[in-house]
């Protein structure tokens, strides 16, 4: 098999040799070297015989010194098939235009491919790495993967390692996210609980500190719950009841029920955009990166306009996205007008957001109940959410002598 493929690509020839003595013009053929397979006896003064390509003139030579007739009945191989378009220039100006591409093409990066990442987007870090030189049409050969991966790290720390792989024309990514480290506690910071809102307390959980209110108590926004001035008593039967204090961290958990109200207002009228109808079109394509803008216009005549674009990417089989595209850019012109807003919708939307934002104040605890009523002041649509809930109140608050350490270390 590898013999037949070594005869295809050098090219081999059928002779046909006729005459008194075939068998001396074999002999020849052995004494000066050249190569020779696949005899055929035809007659006894006739035989077929393959030679190579370069070896056919050489052979053929010999006939006369023979007096055999050698004649030439087939030849095959891949220098006789380019052999027939030498003379048809369009297709040799392809076929080596072809091999020019093949050959500077495989030395580009056409995809990039990242992989690893879950919280950090994939738009995100291949936007760092077109910063720091790797992207669509970057030349493979001339970039350091070690150095570009070094860089990135640094700009994005949500990253905590990463590794560029070049395929080819294929650039893998792989990536590791950053572990967060849990909050470190200062024991040597001293400081109170406070309350941050107003409620009546339903449950508090001193684990350092003492606790300043009980449950049932009623407290307001900055009130101190858990105080970290511990006091020392004195034994029993002593004369003196205090015999002094020392400073802690206070730790512990106050819920309490809490009522709270929110406000958010919108216009009644908005700006909206009327379309009149006008649109201009341009092209560009995209190769490796790089956009080529082959529709000849100006710019944009329009004062205000949309711009939508649309992208058809070559994809070959397999569902492989190539660097080549057809990029069109509709502008679509617009005037501002003045138009009511849905009423209906406006209110839900506030609602929507307001509860949100109670969600978040409250974190864990539990909304309890909820109501929401709108009005119209001043040209605005305001919405007002009224809700009571069960939370945790309790926030820690450095007291002065730490905070003053802490300004002057």
């Amino acid at each position: 098999m590898l013999q037949r493929l070594v005869n295809l690509v050098r090219g081999s020839v059928c002779l046909e040799v006729g005459g008194a003595f075939p068998e001396r013009f074999l002999n020849l053929c052995a004494q000066r070297g050249i190569l020779f397979w696949n005899v055929e006896w035809l007659e006894a003064t006739r035989l077929r015989l393959m030679v190579t390509r370069r070896g056919c003139r050489q052979a053929m030579a010999l006939g006369d010194r023979v007096l055999c007739t050698v004649t030439q009945e087939g030849r095959q191989g891949v220098p006789y098939f380019l052999a027939r378009f030498r003379r048809r220039y369009a297709f040799l100006v392809g076929l080596t235009l072809s091999v020019l591409a093949v050959s500077i093409l495989s030395s580009f990066i056409l995809t990039i491919k990242v992989k690893g990442n879950v919280t950090v987007s994939s738009a995100e870090i291949l936007t760092e790495l077109r910063r720091q030189g790797l992207s669509i049409g970057s030349f493979g050969p001339g970039l350091d993967e070690r150095t570009i991966g070094n860089k990135v790290l640094l700009q994005l720390p949500e990253l905590s390692w990463m590794s560029i792989n070049l395929y080819g024309t294929r650039a893998e990514v792989l990536v590791r996210e950053a572990v967060q480290a849990p909050q470190v506690v200062d024991d040597k910071q001293t400081g109170s609980i406070v309350a941050t809102a107003s409620g009546i307390v339903t449950k508090i959980d001193a684990l350092s500190g003492d606790a300043l209110v009980k449950a049932g108590d009623t407290v307001v926004a900055g009130d101190v719950l858990i105080s970290g001035t511990v006091r020392l008593d004195s034994p029993p039967y002593s004369e003196n009841p205090y015999i002094g204090s020392y400073q802690v961290r206070a730790a512990g958990t106050v819920y309490a029920r809490t009522w709270r109200t929110l406000t958010a207002v919108i216009p009644l009228e908005a700006t909206v955009k009327a379309y009149t109808g006008e649109e201009a079109c341009r092209w560009t394509l995209s190769v490796l990166g790089q956009e080529f803008d082959f529709s000849r216009k100006g710019g944009i005549s329009f004062d205000r306009y949309d711009k939508i674009r649309d992208t058809w990417t070559l994809t070959i089989p397999g569902g492989r996205e190539m660097p080549l595209a057809l990029n069109r850019e509709t502008c679509r012109a617009y005037e501002l007008e003045r138009t009511p807003i849905d009423r209906t919708a406006a209110e839900a939307l506030l609602q929507e957001e307001l509860l949100a934002q109670l969600e978040t104040l409250t974190g864990e605890g539990e909304i309890v109940s909820a109501d929401c009523s709108a009005a119209e002041v001043d040209g605005m649509l305001q919405v007002t959410l009224r809700a009571e809930c069960r939370e945790e109140i309790g926030r820690f608050v450095p007291d002065a002598i730490t905070q003053e350490n802490e300004a002057n270390p």
